[in-house]
This record gives C-alpha cells, sequence and structure tokens, in this order.
C-alpha cells in the first residue's frame, strides 16, 4: 500500500503527542478497549480520551465500534489498526508528491 502525502502528514500528526502513542501502545499490548477504560488505565480524563481518539480514528490508526453490554449500556470499543509508516527520506519524497494543497492548513 502506498501512503499518500496527505496520509502521512494526518498520521504523523496524530502520532505527535505522548497521549496518543500511549493510547496506541495500550491497544496494541491489550486489545480492544472501551473509552473509559483507556483513560482509567493510562490516566487521561474520559473527555480527553475521545479528543485523542478521535484524532487517532481520523488518521486511520485505531478503529472504533459500538456494542451493548450485559446490562444494555452502550460502550464504543476502540482497536488499534495495523499500520507500517516508513520515514525514509525517499519514502517522504514519495509521498510529498501527492500532497495536496490544502494539506496541514487546519492542524489541531
Amino acid at each position: 500500500m502506498t501512503i499518500t502525502g496527505d496520509q502521512l502528514l494526518e498520521a504523523i500528526s496524530a502520532l505527535a503527542n505522548v497521549h496518543r502513542l500511549r493510547i496506541v501502545a495500550a491497544l496494541n499490548t491489550g486489545g480492544r478497549a472501551y473509552v473509559s477504560q483507556l483513560a482509567r488505565e493510562l490516566g487521561i480524563s474520559r473527555p480527553l480520551m475521545h479528543l485523542h481518539l478521535r484524532k487517532l480514528e481520523e488518521a486511520g490508526l485505531v478503529s472504533s465500534r459500538m456494542e451493548l453490554s450485559e446490562d444494555g449500556k452502550a460502550l464504543n470499543y476502540y482497536e488499534a489498526v495495523p499500520f507500517d509508516i516508513s520515514l525514509t527520506p525517499s519514502a517522504i519524497a514519495k509521498a510529498m508528491r501527492t500532497l495536496s494543497a490544502s494539506a496541514g492548513q487546519s492542524d489541531s
């Protein structure tokens, strides 16, 4: 799979945060988890966890699925999506040829 410049920029941006790196690591090590579970495990508030998970999901690095628990609660489970991003100079140069003019203008 070839990654576009926009996808590379979005993935790097999403991973350029210690909390998001910890989330990906926790999901990779512990498997899928729901928001409250991850927030407790990593010591992050639930609203902040939602923001980080949304950024990771938008970049295609995690996925989510809503499920009902036995007691009827809706739980949004997240899991890491397998990815392999090559950051060699040649891979970056190749990806940059596909970078859109508006890429990176709305960084959050």
